[in-house]
């Protein structure tokens, strides 16, 4: 359970990454002649990626938690 749970949430984590990495790369097109890019639209990706990225490190912080835990019972 608790080793799934880091998996899940390094998976979220590397998800978000690609998702800021993505909007970035957009945002510095803008400055091409010819390209569109809808700036607040990008910093709302960006938002959404922070909070995707907290939020999964939160997942694999308290799976941690958990295995420490339960090795502290164990032993």
């Amino acid at each position: 359970m608790t080793i799934s749970a880091i998996s899940i949430g390094a998976t979220g984590m590397q998800r978000a990454s690609q998702q800021l990495e993505q909007t970035a790369a957009r945002v510095a097109r803008s400055g091409v002649e010819g390209v569109e890019v809808d700036l607040s639209s990008e910093m709302i990706n960006a938002l959404q990626a922070k909070n995707d990225f907290k939020a999964s490190a939160k997942v694999v912080e308290v799976s941690r938690d958990m295995s420490k835990a339960l090795l502290d019972i164990l032993v």
